[in-house]
């Protein structure tokens, strides 16, 4: 999961820097072809059937994901990069909750202290005090976008005991190649110089980060392992400095020493519902 946050951030850097020049859509498509590429050459290279077994909950899991993303690259184009990855990390709370529901994970005392110290952390990060307001509806986005992604991560964790975590990771790409395409049609914008490199970088971290993150949620409860990746805020803040200039202040510390307090608290298991036969 800290491989996953790692990659993840490396992918927000890409999209980033295309500051808004490459539609939404054609990074999207972008990042597409990148990873069913990389998906295909993996799936061939160990042996396994691309197609899996449960593919209407593949296929539901490629379209929620492939809206979350469209929410998170509009975000990170509009927001700060540290602000748009905090808020996209407000999926963890969300994930808690649906997967207490969905998948009978009932989330301990400590858990829930996790998520608690993690919203705190959130609210430090992208709330600097004295900074200007951001746009309301570009928060907006960025909320939707960690909805959806919610509801991807805990679909992913229903299909850990059906589907391969490579067939899982290859299906995102395989549906939100078709989905994009038309809209790229619609508005084409050819990329030039500098902006094919970052394209393909946002196609290649993004490969990364979704295989660790697959890997990580098959083997960990769905809570646990979403708010372990909240170290991705930390990352985030780092690059933000590093790239493009964004200060790092009293607020930023705080929220991301609650952002590890938030990890370590997550590393206990949580209790899971009695059994009755």
């Amino acid at each position: 999961m800290v491989l996953s946050a790692l990659s993840f951030s490396l992918m927000s850097v890409c999209v980033k820097q295309l500051e808004g020049a490459i539609p939404v859509a054609e990074v999207v498509l972008a990042r597409s072809v990148v990873s069913l590429a990389l998906s295909w050459w993996l799936l061939k290279h160990l042996g396994l059937n691309p197609w899996g077994e449960r593919r209407r909950m593949l296929v539901l899991r490629g379209v929620v994901g492939t809206l979350a993303l469209y929410c998170v690259y509009a975000a990170l184009a509009e927001l700060p990069l540290a602000a748009a990855t905090v808020f996209q990390y407000l999926y963890p709370t969300f994930t808690t909750a649906l997967a207490w529901g969905a998948l009978g994970e009932l989330a301990g005392k400590r858990i829930f202290a996790a998520m608690a110290f993690g919203w705190l952390g959130v609210w430090l990060v992208a709330q600097p005090f004295g900074a200007t307001p951001l746009e309301p509806w570009a928060v907006a986005i960025a909320i939707t976008g960690a909805l959806l992604t919610s509801i991807a991560y805990v679909t992913v964790r229903s299909l850990a005991n059906y589907e391969d975590p490579m067939v899982i990771v290859f299906y995102f790409p395989l549906v939100s190649l078709p989905l994009s395409l038309p809209w790229v049609v619609a508005n084409p914008v050819m990329p030039s110089g500098a902006d094919w490199a970052w394209l393909v970088g946002v196609g290649l971290f993004t490969q990364l980060g979704q295989i660790f993150l697959t890997k990580g949620l098959t083997q960990l409860p769905a809570a646990k392992a979403t708010a372990i990746s909240y170290v991705q805020v930390i990352f985030a803040a780092g690059w933000g400095a590093l790239w493009f200039g964004e200060l790092i202040n009293i607020s930023t510390v705080a929220g991301a020493l609650l952002v590890l307090l938030a990890t370590i608290l997550s590393l206990k298991p949580p209790h899971r519902p009695p059994q009755f036969h």
